[in-house]
């Protein structure tokens, strides 16, 4: 969304570059990453995740081997203006020092740690420690063993009522299990998901900790391991629900940060993951959390410069409502808290996001499932209009596509949604996008248009017909 006259990654190779080696990959400078970084945060106004991302895309477009930069942002320059330097950077050569207690390779590359003096001593080591490890871990689970597990575990424990350790803690955390089941099952059979909810609730008034807490939270109900046959996402939602009251401490942290985005966005979204069965996304609403969402949602819409990452926030909150829809019973909840219309309301002040049209079509989709009363109230709100002009707006967004498709095909028996053009756009999308064929083809048949339906097997010997 970002467009330069003058683009700054192409500056010519001796400018804090490397030349490129034998092979024809290229190397930069640390300075160079992070004045690129700093670049997009002064001049595109880019909040700093953002623009660490956007420098790792610029780069790697380029072909620049970016590993041996630190890619995170550079902290701010000292009273005397000096540049200050990483913090894994000042940290490694003294972390590598301290043998006893010290973060080291050994020869099949895992990281060893010696806990018990390490969780017993300095508290600033300790601190810089889980800083250094923090970095080190971010995209590189496998560096975890089994005592740098009981390292972090032991000093929640231990140091449960010192916010910073216990954020820089809870950090390390998640970046250990994000794509790591291994990983994963090891912290939840340590009992880490009662320190993280303990977390959240005895440092309420931290919002960073709150946010990192629920985000290490949702992390533990990924199945993203690709180099396992299946996880455990479903169990450990159901552990962190019932055996750790997780949606009330989730729910009651929302209500301390109303104004908060970043808060918000990411407890919004843990809920969503959380909502895996029906008696879980009737504690939802029982518990007031329907009630806070859909006020949220409003809130977004009528005042949107009280949130400055509004359209996440937006974004989040349509995806818990679509899961909390999977409940018969909580669909009328929504529909009678009069969400549908908030739902209309937010695909049509976002058109132009692409996410947002997604899961507003995707929840309203699942409110008319197997509800014909509420396809009606959908279809007077202006749903099927909303989804169509997200076709018209996101041709090329197959997950757009698919998603009004199938809220189309649901709304098929509650009005003349052909003469609002919906044919032309469904077939445009069967068209453009193989996933979309099957969802396509349905809408058009219930439609009433004409499709070829192939038979492609008849029960006869014989191979499929391709």
């Amino acid at each position: 969304p970002y467009s330069r006259c003058c683009c700054p990654y192409s500056r010519p190779w001796g400018a804090g570059c490397s030349r490129p080696d034998t092979m024809g990959s290229k190397q930069i400078a640390q300075e160079t990453f992070d004045d690129a970084v700093q670049e997009n945060i002064t001049e595109f106004e880019m909040e700093p995740e953002e623009a660490v991302r956007e420098a790792v895309l610029q780069f790697e477009s380029q072909g620049v081997d970016l590993s041996n930069i630190v890619k995170a942002v550079r902290p701010p320059a000292s009273e005397n203006g000096q540049r200050q330097k990483h913090q894994i950077l000042l940290v490694g050569a003294q972390m590598a020092a301290l043998s006893f207690s010290g973060l080291y390779k050994n020869n099949n590359n895992i990281i060893n740690t010696r806990p018990t003096s390490l969780a017993a001593g300095d508290r600033e080591l300790l601190l810089q420690a889980f800083c250094t490890l923090a970095a080190l871990l971010d995209g590189q689970p496998d560096l975890l063993d089994a005592a740098g597990q009981e390292l972090l575990l032991r000093s929640l424990r231990e140091r449960r009522e010192d916010a910073e350790v216990t954020l820089a803690g809870i950090r390390c955390v998640r970046h250990a299990c994000l794509k790591h089941e291994h990983n994963r099952q090891g912290f939840v059979k340590g009992g880490v998901l009662p320190l993280l909810t303990g977390a959240i609730t005895q440092h309420g008034s931290s919002a960073e900790l709150v946010r990192t807490a629920a985000s290490a939270l949702r992390v533990m109900t990924f199945d993203d391991d690709i180099r396992v046959p299946f996880g455990h996402a479903h169990d450990h939602a159901k552990m962190i629900v019932l055996e750790n009251d997780g949606l009330r401490v989730l729910i009651e942290a929302a209500k301390a940060f109303r104004d908060n985005s970043g808060v918000l966005s990411e407890l919004c979204a843990t809920l969503s993951r959380l909502s895996v069965r029906n008696e879980f996304c009737q504690e939802i609403v029982d518990l007031g959390g329907l009630n806070f969402m859909v006020t949220l949602l409003a809130d977004c819409m009528e005042h949107p410069l009280l949130f400055p990452h509004g359209q996440d926030v937006v974004k989040q909150v349509l995806s818990a409502i679509r899961a909390v829809a999977g409940n018969d019973d909580v669909k009328d909840a929504i529909v009678d808290a009069g969400a549908t219309e908030l739902i209309v309301l937010a695909i049509s002040h976002h058109l132009g996001n692409p996410q947002i049209c997604e899961q507003g079509c995707a929840a309203l989709c699942m409110l008319a499932l197997r509800k014909p009363e509420n396809c009606s109230v959908i279809m007077e709100g202006g749903g099927a209009l909303a989804a169509l002009q997200a076709m018209k707006a996101h041709p090329r967004e197959v997950a757009v596509q698919k998603q009004a498709c199938m809220l189309i095909r649901n709304l098929v028996l509650c009005g003349p949604i052909l003469a609002l053009g919906a044919e032309v756009l469904i077939a445009e999308a069967r068209a453009a996008h193989r996933d979309c064929d099957d969802v396509a083809r349905a809408a058009l048949r219930d439609l009433g248009c004409k499709v070829e339906l192939r038979e492609l097997w008849t029960g006869q010997k014989g191979s499929l017909a391709q």
